[in-house]
């Protein structure tokens, strides 16, 4: 196999800006033949457990900001419209700010990491950056900052972006698949930057995060009944299983969930997968989740193993073509669960050690994909409205080079850095994107709530 050289990298990155500008980045013009936003929803819903799709335009409903969470359909066939340097990258397929969080590492280190990648397939590496762009503009208007104050928060993230793929660009390859963002650091450079009142409070929402473990969940969510562990019912977000269908029609849910279980333990490594024939099955609900994933088959799994105080609670949850495929070509994975699992080890540091997927046939008959994997470890998750713009900042700036990492460690981190290069043409370009297209969510969020009213599709809160 032929190698380019880095110097040949580089080249190929700084060739492409005569073909794309990094000032032609600024860009965004809706297509004439632009699809209706409410249109795009609609068609992913079509797919969804129906009683449950309601929920789903309720929560898109509450804000701009909640609408865009639930619109990575609607903002890929957007980007796919957009100037790119023709360089790939495994994208996250939704990098909004919030899918940015503390996780837990196997090793039991606290790290911040990419979170979601139900979406993750390859594509341009500018998508990815545009979204977390764009989430910030949003999230900064729901909090009254002013045009200048955004402004700012966004070129610190995209430098932040650049700055690290340039660092990035200089490292060898295994240092580049071991670096990670650790929460100790985070903690020591807060120690130097931030005042006494925002230091104490990044150590309890670290300390949060480490709290919010399997044990944590296992309290939360389930109760005792007649004597026996039990999911803890709070309709419609969690369903017990016995409370959604007919005898006959649990039963052969539960057979069916209970397979996924068991098949899915063959896409864990062997170690893994001995562990997790430790443990028993025990309950199962089905849970609604996100913004943007309301609707889809998610269901938690309660098993235990050593006794009736050592839980693992796993979560399943369908998984769909990704919004990418109609722009960028669809995966080479059959299955959409492994494709999601294949993405999420690439791009993420350090992946949950039971992270699986399967493929299952439901009561209806359909075959279904799934990607499994914990509840919740360690997690710890940011509060944009709690945010101030510095707040904001730093917080975009720690996002941005997390994403340059994962981005990193499967796109030519040379070419990219070549095409960015030293200067801040990139950085301001996506100011003027981002706020053009949080301009355009607005427009789209008003729109389903137009539709809402006309009794064109229905809402509900919960």
């Amino acid at each position: 196999m032929e190698h380019a050289s880095p110097r040949e990298r580089a080249e190929r990155g700084r060739t492409a800006r005569a073909e794309v500008p990094r000032s032609a980045h600024a860009e965004f013009r809706p297509s004439p033949g632009r699809s209706d936003p409410v249109d795009i929803i609609e068609a992913q819903s079509a797919t969804r457990v129906p009683e449950l799709v309601p929920i789903r335009y309720g929560r898109m409903l509450e804000s701009p900001f909640r609408f865009y969470r639930g619109a990575a359909a609607i903002m890929a066939a957007d980007l796919a419209g957009t100037p790119d340097s023709g360089i790939t990258v495994q994208l996250c397929g939704d990098a909004h700010l919030l899918n940015f969080r503390l996780l837990g590492s196997p090793e039991r280190h606290l790290m911040f990491d990419i979170n979601d990648f139900d979406e993750t397939l390859p594509g341009p590496w500018e998508w990815d950056v545009k979204r977390l762009a764009a989430s910030l503009v949003i999230a900064g208007r729901a909090n009254g900052f002013t045009d200048q104050e955004r402004a700012t928060i966004v070129r610190a993230t995209v430098r932040s972006y650049r700055e690290r793929m340039r660092t990035l660009a200089a490292m060898g390859n295994l240092d580049v698949w071991y670096a990670r963002v650790d929460a100790d650091e985070i903690q020591a450079v807060a120690a130097e930057q931030l005042d006494k009142t925002r230091r104490r409070r990044l150590t309890r929402a670290l300390e949060k995060a480490r709290s919010r473990d399997n044990l944590q969940a296992f309290e939360k969510l389930t109760e005792v009944v007649d004597g026996e562990r039990r999911i803890t019912p709070d309709p419609p977000l969690v369903t017990p299983l016995g409370d959604l269908l007919p005898e006959v029609e649990h039963d052969l849910l539960v057979r069916a969930i209970t397979d996924l279980v068991a098949g899915y333990g063959r896409s864990l490594q062997p170690d893994r997968r001995a562990l997790l024939t430790q443990y028993r099955l025990v309950d199962m609900a089905r849970k609604v989740v996100g913004v943007g994933s309301v609707g889809t088959r998610c269901w938690v799994i309660l098993l235990l193993g050593r006794d009736d105080e050592d839980p693992l609670l796993l979560q399943a949850k369908e998984a769909d073509d990704s919004v990418l495929a109609p722009h960028v070509g669809g995966s080479v994975y059959a299955n959409q669960g492994e494709r999601v699992v294949a993405g999420q080890r690439v791009m993420q540091a350090a992946s949950d050690i039971f992270l699986g997927w399967q493929r299952t046939r439901g009561i209806d008959g359909r075959q279904r994909d799934f990607y499994v994997r914990q509840l919740r470890d360690w997690k710890g998750i940011a509060e944009p409205e709690a945010m101030i713009p510095d707040t904001m900042r730093r917080f975009g700036g720690l996002c941005g080079a997390t994403l340059a990492r994962a981005h990193a460690r499967s796109g030519d981190r040379i070419a990219i850095a070549g095409y960015l290069g030293g200067g801040d043409a990139f950085d301001r370009a996506l100011v003027t994107f981002a706020e053009s297209y949080a301009d355009r969510n607005e427009r789209d969020h008003a729109a389903l709530s137009e539709a809402v009213r006309e009794g064109r599709v229905t809402a509900q809160s919960a």
